[in-house]
């Protein structure tokens, strides 16, 4: 689990990162990222009714979200406010290719420093 310091929490900062955030698009997976001036990189993940309507499978998406984001938290460049957000396919994918599709857009956005 993130600690509270990783965690992009308040709508304010969300509802920012949409309208001023640049994006990285994978298949399944989009990601939104700013400069937010601060030691740490925050991270929020979000995956809406659309994507499926039982809470349980939009909180297991999460998980391993924020499982990878975890794992490599220690190669994070700091400074960055960081969005997920998945699309309906990601419903079924294991958790070794959620990790390849998270760490790609991490990559793309040059805020993965591997």
């Amino acid at each position: 689990m993130l600690s509270s310091e990783y965690r992009l929490r308040h709508e304010k900062d969300i509802k920012a990162l949409f309208a001023r955030g640049k994006s990285v698009f994978g298949i399944w997976l989009g990601m939104k990222f700013q400069p937010n001036k601060l030691s740490v990189s925050r991270f929020a993940v979000v995956v809406g009714t659309k994507v499926s309507k039982k809470a349980v499978v939009r909180n297991r998406l999460k998980r391993q979200v924020r499982a990878v984001i975890q794992a490599y938290l220690p190669h994070m460049k700091p400074g960055y406010d960081v969005l997920f957000f998945l699309k309906k396919e990601a419903i079924g994918k294991d958790f070794e290719e959620i990790s390849k599709q998270v760490v790609y857009s991490l990559k793309k956005a040059r805020v993965l420093s591997v």
